[in-house]
């Protein structure tokens, strides 16, 4: 008889480590000369548990039984349990391979091809799952005790970490726990970086930092970037210190109850305060709280107004379009009762606003005193500048090195330019080109010329904004306004209005150099100017 032979063990570590293998296969190879039968095929399943069917080799031997005509007559395994744990799957699969003519033959639990047969093998597989699922019990309650001591219980670490093994004080034996990886930790802080602050005054999001990161060459473990796995890390809680075991369950991989989640403290990677920023950023660029629309809408405080009950204000209109009117999105959606705003029209509201920021908010007393606090806070950060201008000079210094060295191995004829090293080569230029970038931007920081503004040009940029904010015909005055503004909020008869500093000393920047024509494009980081800016509304 043609046979083939199926050996597994449940985890890779015992195919690494254990003989289970090679001890199965060398029983089953004498059993089959014994009993005079011809081996066909083997297959070999390392590091796979036998309770469902998600095992790639385990799927290849059964696609390669049920050909026309079978190529082997029987599937030798040690045991039962190696073929299948789970009852119902076994007698499943035993059932497609009977139609092909193939039997599931156990050297070590024989029994016969009759009823008596059946009902033993069933019995063996009804043990062999009870027998599982006490395992799996006992292991789950294993690890739940490992991480609540604070250690890994392995599987693949979060990006920016590695498993480290422990000495355990007064006992034999290591554990592990999760440090930062040296490699895989900056391109975490770059991530977060990036979506805070993008890259060269444009804002990025998770498919935009995708994208920078695989045109630098940066890769995610061997694989390039994408928007899922950006987003992914951007909302990882492990990199504030909070890295939770238990929290799906094997099988399904659903969602346990949060009461389940056992916290493994580990080092952190992201400040727990702009961690908070990404999260808001991530909540407010979700296509669903923020259509498209409203960013793409002409009027002008479209996604920058806010109801005094939190919700947003929009368009409505009246008498068929003639009257258009800002109005609360809760009074819009549910009832007068929710919210009792009145609305407010457009042109009014709108007069208003643009009023209150060219007349009333910035005009250059006020824009010289902010100013002045951006400055105060400008040279506060100077420590923190420093700090980062050192670490990227000595990345530079490295990757110069790296550079240095593939080049003199070349010229020495030690190692032929092949496509692999031009890849490493262009990725470490690539990289240089990339530090290089991030120096001049910290030294810009660090070095702002913001004294140099002086009050002509606070002057210049005050009547240039006034002039630009009450042109109709263009579309500046919203641009403009999404740019130095945070939000609008009505409240009954008041207007109160935040925004940036970051933003206001851009603008003035590229007043002085000339360029008032268009909103500028560069880094904001807002900031609230809460009582400072607020007036009463007619």
């Amino acid at each position: 008889m043609i046979v083939a032979l199926y050996a597994r063990v449940s985890t890779t570590k015992q195919a690494e480590k254990d003989l289970s293998i090679p001890d199965q296969l060398g029983q089953m190879r004498d059993w089959c000369k014994w009993q005079g039968h011809s081996i066909a095929a083997e297959y070999n399943e390392p590091g796979a548990s036998a309770t469902d069917d998600r095992r790639p080799v385990f799927q290849q031997m059964i696609a390669d039984a049920c050909v026309n005509p079978a190529p082997f007559s029987a599937i030798i395994v040690h045991s039962l349990s190696r073929f299948f744990r789970e009852a119902i799957e076994f007698g499943i699969y035993e059932k497609k391979l009977a139609k092909q003519g193939i039997s599931i033959v156990s050297i070590t639990q024989p029994t016969n091809d009759d009823i008596t047969g059946d009902l033993i093998r069933r019995v063996i597989n009804v043990f062999d799952e009870y027998q599982s699922k006490e395992n799996g019990k006992h292991t789950l309650r294993g690890m739940q005790e490992n991480a609540r001591q604070g250690f890994f219980n392995g599987a693949r670490p979060p990006y920016g970490y590695r498993a480290v093994e422990t000495e355990l004080p007064g006992k034999n034996g290591k554990k592990k726990k999760l440090k930062i990886d040296e490699r895989e930790g900056p391109t975490v802080k770059k991530i977060f970086d990036l979506y805070l602050n993008g890259h060269r005054g444009k804002t990025l999001g998770a498919y935009g930092i995708s994208c920078h990161l695989n045109t630098l060459g940066e890769t995610h473990r061997s694989k390039e970037w994408s928007s899922a796995t950006i987003l992914y890390i951007l909302k990882n809680t492990a990199y504030i210190g909070e890295y939770y075991f238990n929290k799906f369950d094997s099988k399904n991989r659903k969602p346990k109850p949060k009461e389940q989640w056992i916290l493994i403290p580990v080092p952190l990677l992201i400040d727990k305060e702009d961690f908070e920023r990404v999260q808001n950023l991530i909540k407010e660029r979700d296509p669903q709280k923020t259509p498209a629309r409203v960013t793409n809408s002409p009027t002008l405080l479209t996604g920058l107004l806010k109801c005094s009950c939190g919700a947003r204000m929009t368009l409505a209109t009246g008498k068929g379009g003639k009257y258009r009117y800002y109005k609360c999105t809760t009074r819009i959606n549910r009832n007068k009762q929710a919210c009792d705003s009145s609305s407010i029209p457009v042109e009014t509201l709108d007069r208003l606003i643009l009023d209150a920021i060219s007349d009333k908010v910035f005009t250059p007393q006020r824009v010289a005193a902010m100013l002045r606090m951006l400055q105060e806070q400008v040279k506060n950060s100077r420590s923190k500048h420093d700090g980062e201008l050192l670490s990227l000079k000595k990345e530079l210094a490295q990757v110069e090195q790296s550079l240095s060295r593939l080049y003199e191995a070349i010229e020495n004829g030690l190692v032929a330019l092949d496509e692999t090293l031009k890849q490493r080569t262009q990725n470490n230029q690539y990289k240089r080109q990339e530090i290089l970038t991030e120096i001049a931007r910290v030294k810009k920081e660090s070095e702002s010329d913001f004294d140099q503004l002086g009050p002509e040009n606070v002057l210049l940029f005050c009547n240039a904004l006034k002039a630009k904010l009450h042109d109709s015909s263009s579309n500046f005055g919203k641009n403009y306004l999404k740019l130095l503004i945070e939000d609008i909020t009505v409240d009954g008869k008041e207007v109160r209005i935040t925004g940036s500093y970051a933003a206001l000393a851009g603008a003035l920047e590229k007043t002085k150099a000339g360029d008032s024509s268009r909103v500028p494009t560069f880094g904001v980081v807002w900031l609230p100017l809460l009582g400072s800016n607020q007036r009463q509304s007619d």
